[in-house]
């Protein structure tokens, strides 16, 4: 049956995507309705206050079509369920220190390279000699944010990553280890087949019992990750299945086979949960995909207390 959305909702819907996709990134049509009615209806715990999660994807590099439907799906998630409140936003100044104290969690949304430091699209406004300036005063700037974000998180913060947010910080060490890995090419890419697994002996786990141990095949871009990826520290929730995925493809790299496709750890105080899953717009209006976004934001945001070992 196919939702319908009230006049005022659409209104709404369209607004957001006005004022939180000022460059004219849009969801593609009908990305409203799909996900309105993907979205589940409740939230999997009461929060224990009001949440609050910040949408980030500002990006040094590829810049995705679906981080305007990902923005969308996340406010509406957040709306719709009652377990957090988002604010859309890639201004640098919500990570000084006393602006994240704001928030419950921050969310990496396809974000790429460096997205603390001028994109090329923000340089090539400017001369070359304020080119110069912004990026010597960025830089300067860039290991404070970084510092401070890392500390958030290690003090209690709630860390969410999609997609891209492995292709991000190439050379800040920490947040590598934090996130578990690096972007190491996609071979299997947007219009690839692929068969996703709940990782074995997880598949009664709250965090991807919404999969009821089954596979889901859709076509997706998955990524391929590089150290220091290592599937056994963290709580590995979903996988690339091999068997039954198209391997018919270039570039692989991995002779183990462990294509890892989210997890959960803890990181100090905080938590940390991935998923690579999100490269196509489909998958924020998938019933089954959106679900597991919203149990793991919602574990990471310490609301929904289950069992995560690493």
């Amino acid at each position: 049956m196919k939702a319908i959305l009230p006049t005022c909702l659409l209104g709404a819907v369209a607004l957001f995507v006005v004022a939180q996709n000022p460059a004219g990134e849009q969801p593609p049509a009908g990305a409203s309705e799909k996900i309105a009615a993907a979205l589940p209806a409740e939230a999997y715990a009461k929060p224990k206050k009001a949440r609050k999660v910040l949408v980030f994807s500002k990006t040094g590099g590829f810049r995705h079509a679906s981080i305007a439907t990902g923005k969308l799906a996340f406010t509406e998630m957040g709306k719709k369920t009652g377990a957090f409140e988002t604010v859309v936003s890639d201004d640098l100044g919500n990570f000084e220190a006393d602006k994240l104290k704001q928030f419950d969690g921050v969310m990496f949304l396809s974000t790429t390279m460096n997205p603390f430091l001028p994109s090329k699209a923000e340089l090539e406004k400017l001369s070359e000699d304020e080119k110069k300036a912004a990026v010597a005063a960025a830089k300067e700037k860039e290991g404070k944010l970084r510092e401070n974000l890392m500390a958030w998180i290690k003090g209690g913060g709630a860390f969410i990553g999609i997609h891209a947010a492995t292709d991000t910080f190439y050379d800040w060490a920490e947040y590598g280890e934090m996130v578990n890995g690096y972007f190491d090419g996609h071979p299997w890419n947007a219009g690839t087949q692929v068969s996703i697994k709940v990782e074995p002996g997880q598949e009664k786990h709250p965090l991807v019992a919404m999969f009821d141990g089954q596979n889901v095949d859709f076509k997706e871009e998955i990524y391929q990750l590089k150290a220091p990826y290592d599937s056994s520290k963290v709580h590995m929730l979903l996988r690339l299945d091999p068997e039954k995925s198209d391997m018919n493809v270039k570039g692989l790299k991995r002779e183990d086979k462990d294509w890892g496709v989210a997890w959960a750890r803890h990181w100090g105080k905080g938590r940390v949960f991935y998923c690579s899953l999100g490269h196509n717009h489909d998958m924020y209006w998938h019933p089954k995909v959106v679900r597991h976004y919203l149990a793991g934001i919602q574990w990471a945001l310490g609301d929904y207390e289950v069992e995560v070992t690493k």
